[in-house]
């Protein structure tokens, strides 16, 4: 079929290639900001000059500032009030025709917080008033040239009633404070560095604080303070270990220092991302602050020291250089990933955490670059900037950042890093300036591996062997090609670091040395691939082997190599790298799995492969291994990743082979499984501890293995490790492991923990979400039933994610039921989304990402679903740019 629905012509597209500099820069603003929550007054009095870096004709145009939902507008310049035609003020901005080359300008307006549900600009969460100005958020507060490549130093007075807003916070250091008459109080908060306007941030209300000290390599003493209510203030101790954890690490393993009296964090209950970097003052979502052991999960736990990481991270690569325009998003974000993983390596388990991040890229981004979104790290355009904070920014972008410390190695890394810091201190910069730095610190040739940041899509390593034995000689034959994406029909060949190693019938790694090489060099090596076609020579390999290729996931392809079931099953057992290891199990569930959903629709009946069967039997009995590397090749992966394999996706099938798997594994190894649950059985006192955190993972992946089975003896397994547990990783396990059956049990479980912790809405959360992923009978009623649960708002981005965000991502089954109700039901919550918050239902309608590849009827009711968003009138272009490119696909 062809869509009837084009992309919405009416919203241009911004374009990489028409970026110019700012005609004129701002050096300073002060800001005066008179808070409540129906009608905050804000005076924003700017410092500003011609730019003398703007391009030569545009040093004659006019002073153009952003502006929206903003009423009472007056300017003053250089003191004297302005009107039309000298002052011109139209949708979305104010423009002040012949301005000076230098002067100061004046702009008062007023604002409405509470009727922001939209959550940008300063809006109100729970009572409290805060702000979200990235990336153009800035411009729901005053008129500015919101922009990122306009840096300024802020002043900023805030004044309130001191009853309802006894703390008030803005970036920088805290200058001056006291009071005024009629119950009010004032704050004078400066920030020496210059920023974006992306990173002015605000918050007011009724607050209380964790306090805490850290002292710097170079002796600044920097008062730490997180902000939340006094009821969640218990809860922020994790939060605050985190901070003073990666400030250490960020000085030791990288030397950069914090460089303000104070760093803050405020937690939000409504807040439309995880976190924000603002300059000194981070506001971050509140299920990444809170924690303790009744309410977060190890993976809550793991999940705040890593956000915290990042966030903090980011006062460098982020604060201090920042990016020239959205196009370069990932130049700060790629990096910054890069850095909370490095972090979150170092502070548990590098192999788990490399897992993980791996995991995510090919379920989530390798569909992006699989689906109309594609788009490279750094766009060439875009309709809503909003909806490129992707998984190709950020964690392919991550990717990049570490192919590079893989080519150049850590010594050189680091002096790349230290060059690019030094020299664009105080800038906003370009993906080539990293590359450049990189370049001229290590004498590296980096042209080639440019183009990772340009072209769009997945590569494809296609790789083939042959040993000769006798001469000792064995070939690697590496094959590349990247699929056309839109835009970009033809792709050049990739500069792809591929890491290698041949495992001998020992189990053991050979010393590997390349043809032209006098001596090995070492048991792993990296393969620069950089032509179509390429071929690798290894000598003195006078033994059978098995290649471990792509070590450490050391590129972010797909690996297409003929690997036999028993070479899998080998490397699954014996290869020294933990992530190949883990890989070699997950083909083998892969290759289970489509093998199983190919029997069904030829209409055979499904029987277990011995190779999977061989596999996990293995992994079950294996006493010496991390039982978190163990717990994470057991599991089988994503249904959608497996579906995306085939050409034609098949829901109906891949859930089936998926269910039939895991029990008929359960079934033949049941008794295993049960000893895994005894053996791992809590000894002492929960803690978040990595020594915990892996035999807690294991126990409950066996958990959920026998809660496939759905009989009496596996539900009172669960039941009984729910009334058990002081912990809610044990408590949600016990859930998850009987979360598709219709018994008795799962019915009382559930309703007792809805009972329990109705009134927490982070553990709330994770019932609703538990609900949404439900493979039963009835999941699509159930989920809109619980819309009208009394604790569901629309307006809270977290509920939202909970339930119809895990409907909509984490269901595959679900979402894709035969009769198309998933797709209505999807449908009718972007619609009334769209009208509260944009940027949630722009993420939730890219769920129909794929829609082409499915079988009809399925495909045609996608796109009537797509086709009813679209004619919406007023759709916003969040959601307007999303569905129009899914349906141009």
């Amino acid at each position: 079929m062809v869509s009837l629905l084009p992309r919405d012509s009416r919203v241009p597209l911004k374009r990489r290639a028409d970026y110019r500099p700012p005609a004129f820069v701002v050096d300073e603003v002060a800001m005066e900001v008179d808070l409540d929550a129906d009608a905050t007054r804000v005076s924003a009095t700017l410092r500003f000059r011609r730019n003398p870096g703007a391009v030569p004709g545009d040093r004659g145009k006019p002073l153009v500032l952003d502006g929206e939902q903003q009423t009472d507008v007056s300017a003053e310049l250089d003191g004297v009030a302005l009107a039309a035609p000298r002052a011109e003020l139209a949708p979305g901005r104010l423009t002040i025709h012949e301005p000076p080359s230098a002067g100061t300008l004046t702009v008062r307006s007023t604002i409405a917080p509470s009727r922001n549900v939209a959550l940008e600009g300063l809006y109100l969460s729970s009572d409290v008033l805060c702000t979200q100005c990235e990336p153009e958020g800035f411009r729901r507060i005053t008129f500015f040239p919101d922009r990122p490549d306009v840096l300024a130093r802020y002043t900023v007075t805030i004044r309130g009633d001191r009853e309802r807003f006894p703390v008030m916070l803005s970036n920088g250091n805290l200058i001056r404070e006291g009071d005024l008459p009629a119950g009010r109080h004032f704050a004078t908060w400066h920030d020496p560095f210059p920023k974006p306007s992306y990173l002015f941030a605000l918050v007011a209300g009724d607050l209380a604080a964790l306090e805490d000290r850290f002292t710097t390599l170079g002796g600044r003493e920097v008062a730490l303070a997180i902000y939340s209510t006094q009821k969640n203030l218990a809860r922020c101790h994790h939060a605050m270990a985190s901070l003073k954890a990666a400030m250490r690490w960020d000085e030791q393993r990288y030397g950069r220092e914090y460089d303000l009296d104070r760093f803050m964090i405020f937690c939000a209950d409504d807040f439309n991302m995880g976190a924000m970097e603002n300059k000194g003052l981070n506001i971050f979502n509140s299920r990444l602050v809170l924690a303790d052991a009744a309410t977060a999960t190890d993976e809550d736990y793991q999940a705040i020291e890593g956000v915290i990481g990042h966030e903090y991270f980011h006062n460098w690569s982020g604060n201090r250089v920042t990016c020239r325009d959205w196009f370069q998003l990932s130049l700060k974000e790629g990096l910054t990933v890069f850095r909370d993983q490095e972090f979150s390596s170092d502070r548990g388990s590098r192999a788990v955490e490399r897992i993980a991040a791996v995991e995510y890229l090919r379920r989530d981004q390798f569909a992006e670059d699989a689906g109309p979104m594609a788009h490279p790290v750094r766009p060439d355009e875009y309709q809503e900037i909003n909806n490129f904070y992707t998984a190709t920014v950020y964690e392919k972008g991550a990717e990049l950042i570490r192919m590079q410390h893989t080519l150049l190695g850590p010594e050189a890394f680091r002096r790349g890093l230290d060059l690019y810091f030094s020299r664009h201190d105080g800038q906003a910069v370009t993906c080539d300036d990293f590359l450049r730095a990189m370049a001229d610190a290590s004498g590296a040739d980096l042209g080639q591996f440019a183009r990772w940041y340009a072209q769009a899509g997945t590569p494809v390593l296609r790789v083939s062997r042959r040993h000769d034995e006798a001469a000792g000689e064995y070939v690697l034959d590496v094959e590349q090609a990247t699929a056309p994406s839109p835009g970009q029909p033809a792709k050049q060949p990739f500069h792809v670091p591929l890491a290698v190693g041949l495992v001998g019938p020992d189990g053991r790694d050979l010393p590997l040395r390349l043809a032209g090489e006098a001596q090995p060099g070492g048991t792993t090596r990296v393969l620069e691939v950089r032509e179509a076609r390429q071929r690798f020579r290894f000598l003195d390999v006078d033994r059978p082997v098995v290649p471990s290729l792509l070590r450490g996931f050391s590129a972010p392809v797909q690996l297409e190599v003929d690997y036999s079931d028993r070479e899998l099953a080998f490397l699954a057992a014996y290869d020294s790298d933990p992530v190949n290891r883990w890989d070699a199990a997950q083909r083998t569930f892969v290759g289970a799995m489509l093998w199983l959903a190919r029997e069904r629709r030829a209409g055979r009946a499904m029987a277990l492969t011995p190779a999977v069967e061989h596999v996990v039997a293995h992994l079950v009995e294996d006493e010496d291994s991390d039982p978190a590397l163990l717990a994470l090749a057991l599991t089988p992966p994503d249904p959608a990743y497996v579906a995306s394999m085939e050409i034609v996706q098949d829901p109906d099938g891949i859930v089936a082979a998926r269910s039939f798997l895991t029990r008929e594994l359960a079934l033949r190894l049941r008794v295993p499984f049960e000893a895994l649950v005894a053996r791992h059985k809590p000894r002492a006192r929960y803690a978040p501890t990595q020594a915990q955190i892996g035999p807690r993972k294991l126990r409950n992946v066996a958990l959920r293995y026998l809660g496939a089975l759905d009989d009496a003896g596996s539900r009172a397994l669960a039941v009984a490790q729910y009334d058990a547990a002081d912990n809610m990783t044990d408590t949600v396990a016990a859930l998850a492991a009987i979360r598709d059956s219709d018994a008795a049990e799962r019915h009382e479980l559930y309703a007792r923990f809805e009972a329990r912790w109705r009134d927490e809405p982070l553990v709330l959360d994770k019932w609703f979400s538990l609900e949404a992923t439900a493979q039963r009978e009835g999941t699509v009623a159930r989920v809109a039933g619980l819309l009208a649960h009394p604790r569901f708002s629309a307006r809270n981005p977290n509920r939202v994610r909970a339930l119809v965000g895990a409907f909509a991502h984490r269901n595959f089954g679900g979402f894709h039921a035969a009769d198309g109700s998933g797709y209505a039901f999807v449908a009718d919550q972007v619609l009334a989304l769209d009208a509260l918050n944009p940027q949630v239902a722009s993420s939730i309608a890219g769920a129909f990402n794929l829609w082409k590849r499915f079988p009809e009827p399925r495909r045609a009711r996608m796109q009537a679903a797509l086709e009813r968003i679209a004619r919406q009138p007023g759709l916003s272009n969040d959601v307007g740019e999303i569905v129009g490119r899914t349906l141009d696909d």
